[in-house]
């Protein structure tokens, strides 16, 4: 009879077991690949074509160059654009943003792109002297399409390419010992401006997304090290590709790439850093990184690419730049959240307020955490969130004017939001029922905080921002996306509900393992 009921147990507790193993590395890139290119994807078709900031420049570069014009011809003056020959119908994106800036005005105002006009024409590009890696990548969307399927043709190239790194943020973190507080916060730091530009022609996600990646990666890299077990592949040719690309993204990337990489060397030990370098997959991997670097430094240097920086509309002291900068530190907290169109669409102030809690909560538990170690790399990504902008803005204000804009910082501040929950990992982490259901209902905010900003810019642009409320107006719309707003919202709506479904599922496993050793429960002897 014993035996009977042991047998007939057996297949409950095989499911049980099935049930709470954690998904593989592999699974989570795949699984967040696919969920965030589809958030991508809809912003793309939802944003009118060129309402993005800069989005016809990098258009434009991004068609010479896989054309293969690598650099404009330029007339030697600071802030002037370059000049490149590219199709009629890509030369002439400036004019179909006639709603830029212009927050009561719809995009119906622009005509539609001619598919037809392809002669060959100079255009003028502030992107002319870029490093031309990213815009190789993305310019072929031009080829072989003409007119509006090309542009989106490069959105979506784009989309894609920047959210297989977001998604490897997420694949790092399922790679550390305990993944959940990272996890966390990687779903915090991914905002709504974030998937914003995922969805156009415009570096500045693709470097958000690589610096993340390249922080995430080297700790989780580095905690194998100091763990002494194998260091994954997979981790290292996400370091590579990450790293290598994230040097080709902007001028500053070089910066943000060297911030990142010694931000996660200080969350973990010196031992572990030489222990890995021993691994010449490893070696390799820092190889592939440092000769990406030594070409995009030489193009900087010999292309001029800072002196392609437009100038503002008037002169400013440093000093006064400076004094503004700082004041103004808060304030670019709503660019970081969702400030859609050429700045010209505010974020609702709710979900301001909620990133401000989500930002403000992983900091406060960053800096009370232990081991100590952990702090050092949240000093650094908060002076460089803070500091670096000021110094920049006042460094060039006297001869461009007023240049900074708060999405130039949103890789730093992605990757401190990340180091937060890398430092705070050690924390005790439980799934009790309280627990499960106060990140049920945060995720379920978080949704609800995502929807809203992308309600809201389609309400800028099917109906433009009025002096009255006219929510219910959106009916009776101006302009329409692409699959209309109502349906484009709907399939958003859903993507996010699936994404937050996974997170929880995730983060409320309880994994049938062996409880860990004592060496593996004090992190100060283990060197991270």
């Amino acid at each position: 009879m014993q035996i009977f009921k042991r047998q007939a147990l057996a297949p409950k507790n095989s499911r049980s077991s099935s049930l709470n193993q954690l998904p593989s590395p592999v699974r989570v890139l795949v699984t967040a690949w696919l969920l965030f290119g589809c958030l991508g994807s809809i912003w793309s078709f939802a944003s009118p074509l060129m309402s993005v900031p800069d989005e016809p420049a990098h258009a434009i570069k991004a068609a010479a160059v896989a054309r293969g014009q690598f650099s404009g011809s330029s007339s030697g003056i600071q802030g002037e654009p370059l000049t490149v020959n590219v199709p009629g119908y890509i030369a002439h994106l400036g004019e179909y943003s006639c709603f830029a800036q212009k927050s009561d005005v719809t995009p119906d105002c622009s005509q539609q792109i001619d598919a037809g006009d392809r002669t060959w024409i100079p255009a003028k590009t502030s992107a002319g002297n870029y490093n031309p890696v990213y815009y190789a990548i993305v310019g072929l969307g031009s080829r072989g399409l003409s007119g509006e399927p090309a542009i989106y043709a490069m959105r979506l190239i784009n989309t894609w390419l920047v959210s297989f790194f977001l998604a490897s943020i997420f694949c790092a973190a399922a790679s550390l010992r305990r993944f959940q507080r990272p996890v966390i916060a990687g779903a915090i730091a991914l905002t709504p401006s974030v998937f914003f530009l995922t969805g156009a022609i415009n570096p500045n996600a693709l470097e958000i997304a690589a610096s993340g990646a390249v922080f995430m990666s080297l700790c989780a890299i580095l905690e194998q090290s100091a763990r002494k077990t194998k260091i994954s592949s997979l981790l290292l040719v996400i370091f590579a590709l990450a790293g290598a690309l994230l040097a080709h993204t902007r001028p500053l990337s070089l910066l943000w790439l060297a911030i990142a990489a010694l931000s996660a060397m200080l969350c973990h030990s010196a031992p572990a850093l030489f222990r890995a370098l021993r691994d010449r997959r490893a070696q390799a991997a820092v190889l592939a990184v440092g000769l990406s670097c030594s070409f995009a430094l030489w193009w900087v240097v010999s292309a001029k690419s800072f002196e392609s920086l437009l100038a503002g509309s008037e002169s400013i002291p440093a000093d006064v730049a400076a004094v503004e900068m700082v004041d103004k530190t808060v304030a670019f907290m709503a660019q970081y959240v969702g400030v859609l169109g050429w700045l010209d669409t505010q974020p609702p102030v709710a979900a301001t307020y909620a990133w401000v809690l989500g930002f403000g909560a992983m900091l406060l538990l960053a800096y009370t955490s232990r081991p100590v170690r952990g702090r050092w790399a949240m000093v650094l990504l908060t002076l460089t969130v803070l500091v670096i902008p000021v110094v920049l803005q006042a460094s060039s204000s006297e001869q461009l004017g007023w240049i900074w804009q708060g999405r130039y910082a949103l890789a730093m501040v992605v990757t401190m939001i990340l180091a937060a929950g890398v430092t705070v990992r050690f924390r005790p982490y439980k799934v009790t029922p309280w627990g499960s259901s106060l990140l049920r209902w945060s995720i379920v905010l978080a949704i609800l905080a995502h929807t809203y900003v992308f309600l809201e810019g389609m309400r800028r642009y099917t109906l433009g921002i009025q002096d009255h409320v006219n929510w219910t107006e959106m009916f009776e719309p101006l302009w329409q996306p692409p699959g209309t707003w109502q349906g484009l919202t709907a399939m958003y709506l859903l993507v996010l509900a699936v994404s937050g479904l996974c997170l929880h599922r995730w983060l409320t496993i309880r994994p049938s393992a062996p409880r860990p050793a004592a060496a593996d429960r004090q992190p100060r002897q283990d060197g991270y």
